[in-house]
């Protein structure tokens, strides 16, 4: 896929699943800190990555344990990003296009990003 499409497609759907994870935090929890978010974020990545661990170590993980920290680790960013005040749209949009613009770079170079 083209980053031009990708960028088109990202920027205003993140940004707008982004409010909408607001709302619904803000209307049925109580306010917490941009701190509270980061630390809850970190533990489930650390979740996420516990199942990967016990799986590459030959455990029977299942898809639904994947799919349950995943969700929890993206709902987790979400909330920390709206208590930062961080817009993931234009977050992305912007890394993203400094990676394409690496990632061109590096092409002419004959390099593999």
């Amino acid at each position: 896929m083209d980053m031009l499409k990708l960028l088109e497609i990202i920027t205003p759907h993140i940004s707008e699943v982004q409010k909408e994870f607001d709302n619904y935090q803000n209307d049925n929890f109580p306010k917490r800190s941009p701190e509270f978010f980061c630390l809850e974020l970190n533990g489930e990545a650390g979740e996420l990555a516990n199942n990967e661990k016990k799986q590459w170590k030959g455990r029977e993980i299942s898809h639904q344990k994947f799919e349950d920290e995943a969700a929890d680790v993206l709902i987790a960013l979400m909330n920390y990003s709206n208590a930062r005040g961080v817009d993931l749209g234009v977050a992305v949009k912007r890394k993203l296009e400094k990676i394409e613009s690496k990632r061109i770079e590096m092409a002419k170079e004959g390099k593999q990003f």
